[in-house]
């Protein structure tokens, strides 16, 4: 379910978008919602600079991607061991935790 995400570092336009975001971060949920988003990014090439400046998004919203972030060999194994092992997933008590 979520295998196959960019890894942070990563440059993409939204199709609903006019600038590039980066990723940096992965399966997160934005506060006072209750919504999985695959993706947070900032706008680049500034940065995070306040909160306000976080996007929340899923990778069907993705345009384009124009740059792939670092992957190393923690990168991947994040990938496989982690991010490729997690099935559905719902928020409980701000947390995410497994879905039954």
């Amino acid at each position: 379910m979520y295998e196959d995400l960019l890894p942070c570092g990563s440059i993409v336009k939204l199709a609903a978008g006019e600038r590039f975001l980066m990723i940096c971060g992965r399966v997160v949920v934005a506060d006072g919602n209750d919504r999985i988003f695959d993706y947070v990014g900032t706008l680049y090439p500034e940065g995070l600079s306040k909160p306000d400046d976080m996007y929340f998004f899923d990778r069907d919203a993705i345009e384009r991607i124009l740059f792939i972030g670092f992957q190393d060999e923690n990168e991947l194994a994040y990938q496989e061991e982690v991010l490729g092992q997690l099935g559905p997933l719902k928020l409980v008590d701000g947390e995410l935790v497994e879905a039954d």
